[in-house]
């Protein structure tokens, strides 16, 4: 296993898991979360393990974009990250997520805006965690 040095770890405690509640162990976070409609579930005013994966994720990928433009002193508009997480059945019959990412790199040209994208999809430490777990597509808008 690769050497790994801790620079920072997130706690986050539930209890009652999708019909619970979610509390951060500075506080910031305490939500309650519970099954939306389409599982079943009550929805309203609540979160989701799914939306909280997709904020994740989406914050995780534009940091490591806006690394990359950075990194390669190009000058673009402000980026934009929408994260579409999906929960599904596998051909086995258990669960699993896809993710689509929807990136937008204004005042860039259509070739090197991809070009951003897929090197962020290497920076990201979310798209390494879920490199050949689940499928991630990714599409420049």
């Amino acid at each position: 296993m690769a050497t790994f040095e801790s620079i920072y770890t997130a706690h986050a405690t539930v209890t009652g898991g999708r019909n619970g509640h979610v509390t951060s162990s500075d506080g910031v976070l305490d939500l309650g979360i519970r099954m939306p409609k389409e599982m079943g579930g009550s929805g309203g005013a609540y979160t989701n393990p799914e939306q909280l994966f997709a904020a994740g994720y989406a914050a995780c990928f534009d940091s490591a974009l806006n690394l990359v433009i950075r990194t390669e002193k190009v000058r673009t508009g402000t980026t934009q990250v929408t994260a579409a997480v999906s929960l599904g059945k596998n051909e086995g019959g258990s669960y699993g997520l896809a993710v689509k990412l929807q990136v937008a790199i204004p005042d860039t040209d259509r070739e090197l805006a991809q070009s951003l994208m897929e090197k962020a999809h290497q920076v990201c430490p979310y798209s390494q965690a879920t490199h050949g777990n689940i499928n991630v597509e990714l599409a420049l808008i």
